[in-house]
């Protein structure tokens, strides 16, 4: 008998009613949006992701290109009796498909939360099981964006079970993005592009710049930024290294450390999904997450990934490759004192004689014309975020 064969980490053996790969069309650019998980954890309610979709709107986030509203753990309780997932009806009254629609109703995405195990992280029903029903379930709501994480998973292969739900969520009759959170575990960064748009490749972060928790897990925004560099090969339009969320705005770093947060994440091509309460956020977060020029970087449809092409003790430089042919760079001084910072023509591609102009992305300005590198000092945790472009 003929059969599919399907490249995962392993070759996987696929009946001819199954889909072999994702095609899905979507997330052609690093998905944009918000979730509910570093902020509120397990507090989630109807009137908080209403108030949150609200929040995308009248921020100017919405149109800044933040599209998704995703609710993470915690909005589900058990199964019922025919075995369809149930909502908290104290914490959800309307229902799920009443809250998607008014999310809908903002010009922004919905999405939401499950598990390719048993139950999720926080121990509610997981799909495992389930996966064509919930996948049915996710599309009659309105859902366009899945979030499937890896808890509760016990011997179950990572590959295999994420692309159960691949093929369910091809067979529920509407686009889903499919975001995988494994946490790396498993390097699927080497064979998730088949199966998901989006895959998290590191530990959970936390709102730190440098350092680890006493277990090890999550880790500050160093850790994460170093575990990046080298993976930029396996990420394009329609699939994408994941590092995390956003903690922009959580309060646990200064504003110079989000903005070279944020920066680094929109070098990285990372999708971004704020993670903090944008409801009362202050003028700077809200600056921060709205910067357009920034933003236009890790949205720029070449879909190239950043990674570091120079490192001088505290001193770094990270590029990456736009589709007009210029350069997004950013200085990045990891130290606690001020640096003077260079980039080289050499080290992003270009001839050394070669002329470019070069503009600020933080500052909104066009600097000198430079020929050959440029400087510029970096305070203590910051960046320059340039793009630089050859004339």
């Amino acid at each position: 008998m003929k059969r599919e064969i399907c490249v995962f980490a392993v070759l996987t053996l696929c009946v001819p009613a199954t889909v072999c790969a994702l095609d899905n069309g979507l997330a052609r650019t690093p998905p944009m949006g918000w979730n509910s998980w570093n902020k509120f954890q397990c507090n989630v309610s109807e009137s908080l992701i209403k108030e949150a979709a609200n929040a995308m709107v009248h921020t100017g986030m919405r149109d800044a290109g933040y599209q998704y509203v995703v609710i993470d753990d915690c909005w589900q309780v058990n199964r019922d009796a025919n075995g369809n997932i149930v909502a908290d009806p104290q914490r959800f009254p309307a229902g799920i498909k009443a809250l998607s629609d008014y999310i809908h109703s903002q010009g922004l995405k919905f999405g939401i939360y499950s598990d390719a195990g048993t139950g999720t992280c926080e121990n509610r029903p997981g799909s495992r099981g389930y996966e064509f029903q919930d996948a049915r379930q996710y599309a009659a709501w309105g859902a366009d964006y899945l979030k499937y994480d890896w808890c509760n998973h016990s011997t179950q292969d990572a590959a295999a079970s994420y692309s159960i739900m691949r093929d369910a969520l091809a067979k529920s009759g509407r686009p889903i993005v499919f975001s995988l959170c494994e946490w790396g575990v498993t390097k699927p960064w080497l064979w998730a592009k088949d199966v998901g748009n989006l895959w998290r490749t590191t530990q959970d972060i936390f709102d730190k710049w440098d350092g680890k928790t006493p277990s090890g897990d999550p880790v500050g925004v160093l850790q994460i930024l170093d575990s990046q560099d080298g993976l930029e090969s396996y990420a394009g339009p329609g699939h994408w290294n994941d590092p995390d969320m956003l903690e922009v705005g959580n309060g646990g770093m200064t504003a110079t450390e989000y903005r070279s947060h944020f920066s680094l994440w929109c070098l990285m091509a990372a999708p971004l999904m704020a993670g903090n309460d944008i409801r009362s956020m202050s003028d700077e977060t809200r600056d921060i997450l709205t910067n357009k020029e920034v933003i236009a970087v890790d949205q720029d449809p070449l879909g190239k990934q950043g990674h570091r092409v120079k490192r001088a003790g505290d001193s770094e430089v990270w590029a990456k490759e736009m589709s007009d042919g210029s350069r997004a760079v950013a200085l990045l001084n990891r130290g606690g004192m001020e640096e003077r910072i260079t980039v080289e023509w050499t080290g992003i591609g270009y001839p050394a004689h070669l002329r470019a102009a070069v503009r600020d992305l933080w500052e909104h300005k066009n600097l000198d014309h430079a020929k050959g590198s440029f400087s510029a000092s970096v305070p203590g945790h910051g960046v320059a975020m340039l793009l630089i472009r050859p004339e």
